[in-house]
């Protein structure tokens, strides 16, 4: 199957990447934050609602919050292991052909993100936003994922750009297009997020 700008709703799982630390912001726990007063968990599941069919999430602590409003998590099969390891927990649960995958702290998503990612077919793609090469905005071959992140795992090579590499992904440029994240206080007062 080559994916395409109409690719289906039930053939694209969103993982949502929520397993860090936030140590930058003191622990706090980003899939929590609320921004006009919706957590960015649940925002991002939302946004994405309309175009991917599962919802998964990559999470190391608190999954009974994400149980209570109806969100799946999966822990990491390998600790201290870094966005890697989420990846390769949600591409062993992952029951689409695709899986598409964005950190939980983007501020802000373009609404033609799935499409354009989806039109370059073929093995899979990752967003590059006017900051730069995001490699975990991205739309994964699922099996090939699956197999090449367990490998990546077993040797130690923990590096999310070298996989995309052996997986042969192809960058898309998104002109105009800025993710934003929210890694320091000055970007939680930058994107509104409701004070504490």
């Amino acid at each position: 199957m080559n994916a395409g700008p109409s690719l289906g709703r039930e053939a694209v799982t969103l993982g949502i990447l929520a397993g860090g630390r936030g140590l930058r912001l003191g622990g706090a726990d980003k899939a929590w934050l609320r921004r006009g007063g919706m957590a960015q968990v649940q925002r991002l599941a939302a946004r994405f609602a309309p175009e991917t069919g599962a919802v998964l999430v990559s999470a190391n602590r608190a999954t009974e919050r994400y149980a209570a409003v109806g969100l799946a998590t999966i822990g990491d099969r390998m600790p201290d292991a870094g966005p890697l390891g989420g990846l390769d927990a949600l591409a062993q649960a992952c029951g689409s052909d695709w899986l598409l995958t964005v950190p939980v702290d983007l501020v802000s998503v373009n609404d033609c993100l799935l499409s354009s990612l989806a039109a370059v077919g073929g093995t899979g793609a990752y967003a590059v936003d006017d900051d730069g090469v995001q490699p975990l905005v991205a739309l994964w071959r699922a099996e090939a994922l699956r197999q090449a992140a367990a490998t990546a795992l077993a040797s130690g090579d923990l590096a999310v750009r070298a996989l995309q590499r052996r997986l042969g992904m192809a960058p898309v440029r998104l002109a105009g297009v800025r993710f934003g994240n929210l890694n320091t206080p000055e970007d939680l007062a930058a994107a509104g997020v409701d004070p504490a």
